[in-house]
């Protein structure tokens, strides 16, 4: 709604600055956490009256958490999205398409997300949406949002694949494309679900990704830059650096409820957003690869899953003590506050190596 404010700039001049990204997306930040912090407590009491014995906790994970988590409200997500949609529709640019395909996403993938949260505390029980079903809605989700992205974009980078760290390396893998698109959508969106099993574990990731891919995507988005960078430029793209922002700053208004011990847990109604705006931006800027990088944390998550459940239904032994493998290491005696600052420092460093892509071709 602010970037209205520029159609007055001939009269006040002043009003010039918000014509720029950098200023809207710190105006961002700013905005999504001053309303998180306002509206935070409200909302974990209306949930904790409505929810009664709170997000029900698996009798199959760590048995600590039977003492420690139990009774703690769940669909924290409702938070971060509400400060996330009010940020970016106060000062993201309300014509620009990228910023409602990434909204779109991220508020479906969170309605799915919401759905099987309300299943799992109405009925008590950790079994939601059939995994079938939830991952089904969500590729129709990504599909539409990777469609439309294409056809936003020129051609033929539509619908290639980038790869960093080589300038000239590019693939157009025509109709394939949607399908790959759909999958680092779907992917993400999963790969932070089963991340978040640690009060703090997820949040602080995801926002270290979310300013990794707000540069990226400002960069990206002006042609000066992205030329000087020898990264492909993508018209437009600039402005999910807003999004990134508000983002950054809901999550973290949300992690001052969510640091150890939670007053909420984020639930599927935040993890399956917020990795749906991240796999969104990312096919946006043509950076998918770059996502594996920097989303390297969530990635290791998702493959202990995988790991564990294939070698386990092929020999009948597992790998980890337990998975997601936060949980493994929780098995071996790292208390809780260990693991959740040691993968944070893993995301940061996975982060920078991400980064670096921009600049090493």
């Amino acid at each position: 709604m602010f970037y209205w404010l520029t159609e007055l700039s001939d009269k006040l001049s002043f009003l010039n600055v918000f014509r720029y990204i950098t200023f809207r997306t710190g105006g961002a930040i700013v905005t999504a956490l001053v309303f998180v912090f306002l509206f935070g407590g409200p909302i974990i009491d209306m949930l904790r009256v409505r929810q009664g014995k709170g997000q029900p906790i698996r009798t199959d994970g760590p048995q600590s958490h039977l003492v420690t988590k139990i009774g703690t409200p769940t669909m924290g997500g409702l938070m971060i999205l509400s400060g996330l949609l009010v940020s970016t529709v106060l000062w993201a640019n309300p014509l620009n398409p990228y910023v409602w395909i990434v909204l779109g996403v991220t508020l479906c993938f969170g309605l799915i997300g919401f759905y099987d949260d309300y299943l799992k505390v109405t009925k008590q029980t950790h079994a939601g949406i059939s995994g079938k079903t939830r991952l089904a809605i969500e590729a129709v989700v990504a599909l539409v949002a990777v469609i439309v992205m294409a056809k936003l974009s020129r051609p033929p980078i539509a619908t290639s694949l980038v790869f960093p760290f080589f300038k000239d390396m590019v693939f157009d893998l025509g109709l394939f494309f949607f399908v790959l698109g759909t999958f680092v959508i779907v992917g993400a969106g999963n790969a932070v679900n089963l991340t978040d099993g640690l009060d703090g574990l997820a949040i602080v990731p995801v926002m270290i990704a979310a300013a990794s891919f707000g540069l990226i995507s400002y960069l990206a988005g002006n042609a000066v830059f992205a030329e000087y960078l020898q990264i492909h430029y993508v018209a437009g793209t600039g402005e999910l650096a807003v999004v990134c922002g508000a983002m950054i700053g809901a999550g973290l208004g949300f992690l001052w409820f969510n640091a150890p011990p939670a007053s909420i847990f984020m639930g599927d109604t935040g993890s399956l957003a917020l990795g749906g705006l991240l796999g969104t931006v990312a096919v946006a800027v043509k950076h998918e690869i770059v996502l594996a990088v920097i989303g390297g944390l969530f990635v290791l998550e998702a493959v202990s899953v995988i790991v564990q459940v294939v070698s386990f239904k092929l020999t009948g032994k597992r790998v980890f003590k337990m998975a997601p493998i936060h949980h493994h290491y929780e098995q071996l005696g790292w208390t809780e506050p260990q693991i959740v600052i040691r993968f944070w420092i893993v995301a940061v460093v996975l982060a920078l190596a991400g980064l670096a892509s921009l600049k090493l071709r």
